[in-house]
Formats: C-alpha cells, sequence, structure tokens
C-alpha cells in the first residue's frame, strides 16, 4: 500500500473515534452519574449509591413531569397516527388534481415555517381557543406539526399495499372503513408503527411549545422541567438531574426496541401485487 494512502486510513480511523468519543461522553455520564455520591460535569468512575434515585422520587414535580409527558406524547402520537393514516388513504387512493404538489407543499411549508418562527401565531391562536396552560393544547399544536411529514412518509406504506386487495375485499361487499381497517392498515402496520414511535420520540424531547403554551408547573412535561432542577442556590441539581435525564430516556428506548423488535423501522412499502 502507498504511504498517502495509509494515512488517509489512519486519519479517517482517527476522526470517527474522535467523533465517537464526543458523542459517547454524555452517554457515559448519564450512565455512571446518577450511582455516582458525588456526581460533578465530568465523568469518572462513581462512588456508588441509589441516594440520588430517592432524592428525585422525593422531588415534588420530577416524576409528575414524566406523566404530564406520558399523556401529551401519547396524545400526540396516537393522533399523528390516525389522521396519518385516514390522510394518506384518501390522498393515495383517489386521484385530486394536484395531489403530488399538495403533498410537497405541505412538507415544504412544515420544513421551512418552523416552530420557532410559527410560535406567536400559534399562541394567539391557543389563546383565543382557551388552550393556553393545557396539556391538550399541547399535544393539539404539535399533532399539527407533525402531521404534514407523517402523511408524505405513510402514503408510500399507504400506495404498496395492492389495489387488488380493495377490490377484492368490495366483492365480498366490505365498506370503504372495513377496507381501511382490516386489509390496508394491517399490511401497513410498519409504516404505522415507525410513524407512531417518530411522533412519540419528537414530542417527548419537544421543549418550546410546552415551555410557552404551559404556565403552572404541575402541568410541565419533563422536557421543560429538566430546566429548572436546581437546588436552594441556584445552581443545577447534580443529584436529581442525572437520576431525572435517565429515566427520561428510559420510555423513548423501551419503545424503539419494542417497535424495532416487532416490525423493524422503515421509511417505504415492500409490497408487490
Amino acid at each position: 500500500m502507498r504511504p498517502d494512502f495509509v494515512v488517509r486510513r489512519i486519519g479517517f480511523y482517527v476522526l470517527i473515534c474522535a467523533i465517537t468519543l464526543f458523542f459517547a461522553v454524555p452517554m457515559l455520564w448519564i450512565a455512571s452519574a446518577p450511582f455516582d455520591a458525588s456526581p460533578g460535569l465530568g465523568v469518572h468512575w462513581p462512588d456508588w449509591t441509589l441516594e440520588n434515585f430517592r432524592k428525585t422520587l422525593e422531588h415534588p414535580y420530577a416524576m409528575h413531569s414524566m406523566v404530564n409527558s406520558l399523556l401529551i406524547c401519547v396524545t400526540t402520537a396516537v393522533a399523528v397516527t390516525a389522521f396519518a393514516a385516514l390522510a394518506s388513504y384518501a390522498l393515495s387512493r383517489v386521484r385530486i388534481p394536484g395531489r403530488d404538489a399538495l403533498l410537497y407543499g405541505l412538507l415544504l411549508l412544515s420544513s421551512v415555517v418552523t416552530g420557532t418562527a410559527a410560535m406567536v401565531p400559534i399562541f394567539v391562536m391557543m389563546f383565543q381557543l382557551g388552550l393556553i396552560d393545557s396539556r391538550f393544547g399541547v399535544a393539539l399544536v404539535m399533532t399539527g406539526g407533525l402531521l404534514p411529514a407523517a402523511i408524505f412518509i405513510l402514503k408510500d406504506f399507504v400506495d404498496a399495499v395492492p389495489k387488488s386487495y380493495e377490490e377484492s375485499a368490495r366483492v365480498f361487499g366490505a365498506s370503504t372503513g372495513q377496507i381501511l381497517r382490516d386489509v390496508v392498515l394491517p399490511v401497513a402496520r410498519p409504516g404505522l408503527a415507525t410513524i407512531m414511535v417518530w411522533a412519540f420520540v419528537n414530542s417527548w424531547g419537544n421543549f418550546l411549545v410546552p415551555f410557552l403554551l404551559i404556565r403552572s408547573i404541575e402541568k410541565q412535561p419533563g422536557a421543560v422541567l429538566m430546566q429548572t432542577l436546581t437546588d436552594e442556590g441556584g445552581s443545577v441539581n447534580l443529584q436529581v438531574l442525572p437520576v431525572f435525564s435517565l429515566l427520561f430516556s428510559i420510555p423513548v428506548v423501551v419503545l424503539y426496541l419494542l417497535v424495532n423488535s416487532r416490525y423493524g423501522f422503515r421509511f417505504h412499502g415492500g409490497i408487490k401485487s
């Protein structure tokens, strides 16, 4: 091998190791700091203890915020999956003039007009609807923001369902609703699982929307409460924050592992007639 090739390969592997280390250090901190009797901002071998877990469970809002996160995210994931399934089926089977332009327009607008740029009109709209300081209002806003991309992704799964399946069901007298429920959605189940996990993860880590719309600390989700975990002196509470961060990551990891073991993750359909 030529010397310049060896140097390039060594440089490539050094770069990969540096990037891996950069992303691994926060994970090592989350794994070790919750069990450390004197946690700090650095990574070191912990002085093992479970006292941090006791203090986190005794925190007046920590575990309640996890329940708030679950309520908001489950509502958002179910709503996004249900509405995306209905819309993608309609856009897949009904020949609407300008259908593809509509899909790309929705996707483009949802990417360009982000939550940060649209928060002023969204806040005014939620105020007029009386949904300020409402977990349902937060779920409603996040559902609207995730729907365009969800419809765009799920439509490909619905397109892959052979129309002959539907025609056979119609021969036996099935209605459109029965065809959608008993034929299309079971075949497109991997796509539904992908969209549900994607919507849950996006809403689980969303900070801006609940931060602006929820006023009561009792209703704040974990993503918002995490920034308020300080001690009496105003410094970061390093006994509660690591444990809370670890607990906050568990639902997403468990959901991913369960769905991936059952369906796997893919962003396209794969059934041929």
